[in-house]
């Protein structure tokens, strides 16, 4: 893209700087050329596109670090496509796509694929994360340096743990020597293997099984010890108790390179909410106790946690309307997930710096991509928020071709109004629709 766009009269938060200030941003051949009080100082460039953003909030293009899509292999429930086109909606700028498809993203052909899709279909940017394992079996190492050589930002078994510890050890200590993120979901194969809930009185309550806290901390623990072993840089991808933030926390002191993220609907959502058997509220981790989401949103404030993840699963009827205990896990995110978040700076609960940096800066740094700043020279991915901007969630108006939102008909305030990526204006809000 060339050409010159001025974003004049925006809050601008760019937590890479620790910047809070009124100001202007300049886009200028899809780098950022300015940004701040001072933008301006020569003058408005001749020729620009300027655009009054009339006291909105300007932040780095949202980053997410976890977005599971059918394509390749289940199209129906969700491409590259139609995933970017919702992420854009959301605010976000650049996600990373799971290798849980079919076939698996284990190898490089796959890999190239997922970049050359997003290159000619997506509106915003998409880096793959391979899998750790051939066939997320966690049995087998895959080639982590071709892959990594191909364009793979990181390594994970998606939704599934690696149990083999010799295994976990051998490809931890590969991955440390191509400077590669091993990021995993924690969860016992064995421990509350049959549960679908929370472990407490409300599972009682409703008839169903449950997963205690441990399900979740013994692998943990085991997964930090490993990291600590190898050295290598490892993110826990999505905890859901305090005794798991905790446990981040002391790996920390002992010097091990530990990360962790949130989902959104661990952080906003609840145990109670799941109802009467309202299967979109059926995850993994599942939704946790009131005073668990309270621990978490305070280790997320601190910095124990260092980012936020929508976790967006799209799941089809045939796989959600039904029973709850025979329902697939999961929940769209990507258009929620910026709204979700602003409930916590509105309630109090979490800085908007901290906010802000847990769903763009972080994550860039974290996993090694190309936005998450607003410093002179990087390229402009801006998303532009109004704080106040009252919406109420149509799963009918959602871009994703899945539905499953555990937010349908919530009431938010805030949302995004615009997204930039590499300086390409690729979402702007109807407000007109509602």
């Amino acid at each position: 893209m060339s050409g010159t766009t001025v974003l004049t009269n925006a809050r601008i938060i760019d937590p890479s700087r620790s910047l809070d200030e009124i100001g202007t941003i300049v886009i200028r051949d899809s780098k950022i050329a300015a940004a701040g009080r001072d933008a301006l100082n020569q003058g408005t460039p001749e020729g620009a596109d300027v655009v009054d953003c009339n006291g909105l909030l300007a932040v780095p293009g949202l980053v997410d670090a976890r977005v599971f899509t059918g394509e390749p292999g289940a199209e129906h429930r969700e491409t590259i496509q139609s995933a970017s086109r919702a992420a854009a909606a959301g605010g976000i700028a650049a996600f990373i796509m799971m290798p849980d498809t079919d076939p698996v993203i284990d190898d490089i052909a796959l890999v190239e694929f997922v970049q050359k899709t997003a290159r000619d279909k997506a509106d915003v940017l998409v880096y793959p994360a391979a899998a750790l394992t051939r066939g997320l079996k966690g049995e087998e190492m895959t080639e982590f340096g071709l892959l990594r050589e191909a364009g793979a930002v990181c390594f994970t078994n998606g939704r599934k743990g690696i149990h083999d510890s010799q295994v976990l050890r051998r490809a931890m200590t590969y991955a440390r020597e191509f400077d590669a993120v091993v990021a995993l979901e924690t969860r016992d194969r064995h421990l509350g293997a049959n549960g679908v809930m929370n472990e407490g009185l409300y599972a009682s309550w409703l008839g169903l099984s449950g997963v205690p806290k441990e399900a979740e901390l013994l692998p943990l623990e085991r997964d930090l010890r490993l990291a600590a072993l190898t050295k290598t840089r490892y993110h826990a991808a999505e905890i859901s108790v305090p005794e798991s933030a905790e446990a981040i926390r002391t790996a920390r002191k002992r010097g091990a390179k530990v990360t962790a993220g949130i989902t959104i609907n661990h952080l906003t959502l609840n145990e109670n909410d799941i109802g009467e058997y309202r299967t979109f509220f059926k995850m993994s981790p599942p939704l946790r106790t009131e005073d668990d989401r309270k621990g978490m949103v305070q280790a997320l404030a601190d910095g124990t946690i260092d980012i936020i993840v929508s976790s967006h699963d799209p799941q089809d009827v045939d796989t959600k309307r039904l029973p709850f205990a025979d329902a697939a896990d999961g929940a769209v995110g990507l258009e929620t997930m910026l709204s979700a978040a602003l409930r916590l700076h509105h309630s109090g609960e979490v800085p908007l710096m901290r906010l802000i940096d847990a769903l763009s800066t972080r994550p860039a740094q974290i996993f090694g991509l190309d936005a998450g700043t607003l410093k002179v020279g990087a390229s402009a991915h801006v998303t532009l928020i109004d704080l106040d901007e009252p919406w109420l969630v149509s799963k009918d108006r959602l871009l994703s071709r899945s539905k499953n939102t555990p937010f349908e008909d919530s009431r938010f305030s805030g949302r995004a109004v615009a997204t930039y990526v590499r300086g390409r204006r690729v979402f702007a809000l109807d407000r007109s629709a509602g």
